[in-house]
């Protein structure tokens, strides 16, 4: 079936030029009839050439490239971007036995935009950000059992919550091929149970695997106090690392018992380990000061849209304040923002205005970002969302 067109307005078509995956809706000049939310379509200039093909959707972003050219898009085309994105992450060695859970496809990072995939051992979490996504899930599916390198056996599809409601598409979370098989994954020798069933995102923050290992070698003879926990995975590394005492703290009481578990999967009966179903700002304004020297500040996002901004700086500005108020002489803060609609410099901004604001002496031991398996295309900067620093606070 030859594909519809999607003409765009005369000069609209630089940042294409410039392999910037998106096409936003005004910068449309006009539309075949028949286009449909999801559907394969050319992009053409002004003048009459084909500049790239991607998925149609109504919204402010109207196609998502896949590919500068007239290409088809069909299973082939799947397994070959799936293989690619698997070919980085086995030179970046990730795949080992002590290691069996990373990113497969971050989005636009491996060429495929509105598509997520995270690997737990043998299932592959699979996440649509687009409808044109949603409708080749079967497709992807199908693909990512035939890799060569990796053994996916089962695929589960998770997506009731990450495609747009407006496209009333009614996603099921079920497993496309296989079946639940375990949900335990490792991650630097260390385990974990994975909740891909009802977890958020995929299940786990895989995004956080290096920052969890510099977490380790800081945490020797620390008190931890582990904020926002969810799973716990900062916990139990610097447990691991050898802190005297490790808090973990999370509002959601579900949150709380899966990084118990996840504790006890690897340090059973550690009395060193506690876990409080709290909600994070109360927890630091009521807690002694001094009890910590180690804290680790990772929130969910407190802005997922730009309407939001100024609300998150805020946010961001007033946890780090209560942590530098509280941390004990010679502590040291982790501190992230995953919000993509924060820039680096504004999280930085609100971070060293909390810090004035306390008068404590700050110095910057590292900046941190999102690990090589979450890849930023280097023609759409808009894929960089993590941002960390590691403190030393006198």
């Amino acid at each position: 079936m030859e594909l519809k067109n999607i003409y765009l307005k005369r000069g609209k078509e630089d940042s294409l030029r410039r392999y910037h995956p998106w096409v936003f809706s005004g910068a449309i000049h006009h539309i075949d009839e028949g286009i449909e939310e999801g559907d394969v379509v050319r992009v053409i200039t002004a003048e009459g050439e084909l500049i790239g093909t991607g998925h149609f959707q109504i919204g402010s972003i109207s196609v998502r490239i896949l590919d500068f050219s007239d290409r088809t898009i069909d299973q082939n085309f799947y397994a070959e971007r799936l293989q690619e994105a698997l070919n980085l992450r086995i030179a970046l060695k990730l795949l080992r036995e002590d290691n069996t859970a990373f990113r497969l496809v971050h989005g636009e990072g491996d060429f495929l935009p509105g598509l997520v995939i995270d690997v737990y051992g043998n299932t592959a979490v699979l996440q649509a950000h687009s409808p044109g996504m949603h409708y080749h899930r079967k497709m992807i599916a199908e693909a990512l059992t035939h890799l060569d390198g990796l053994e996916i056996k089962n695929v589960y599809y998770k997506s009731e919550t990450t495609l747009p409601f407006k496209a009333q598409l009614d996603p099921v979370n079920d497993y496309i091929i296989g079946k639940f098989d375990t949900n335990i994954a490792r991650e630097n020798g260390l385990l974990f149970y994975v909740d891909w069933l009802k977890g958020q995102k995929t299940g786990f923050f895989v995004d956080q695997r290096y920052n969890r290992s510099l977490l380790e070698h800081y945490s020797a003879g620390r008190r931890v106090l582990n904020m926002f926990c969810y799973t716990g995975g900062f916990s139990f590394y610097a447990m691991r690392g050898g802190a005297t005492l490790v808090h973990s703290v999370d509002s959601s009481a579900k949150a709380v018992s899966l990084t118990e578990q996840n504790v006890q999967l690897n340090f059973p009966t550690d009395a060193r380990h506690k876990a409080f179903a709290e909600d994070a700002f109360k927890f630091l304004e009521n807690m002694e000061k001094d009890a910590y020297d180690l804290i680790i500040l990772d929130p969910p996002a407190f802005a997922k849209h730009r309407s939001a901004l100024k609300n998150a700086l805020r946010g961001y500005q007033r946890i780090n304040a209560q942590a530098f108020s509280k941390i004990a002489h010679g502590g040291i803060l982790f501190t992230f923002s995953c919000s993509q609609a924060v820039t680096k410099e504004q999280f930085r901004l609100a971070v060293f205005s909390a810090a004035a604001q306390t008068g404590r002496k700050v110095r910057i031991l590292h900046q941190l970002t999102q690990p090589a398996d979450h890849p930023i295309n280097i023609y759409h900067p808009e894929g960089e969302y993590l941002k960390g620093l590691i403190l030393y606070v006198e």
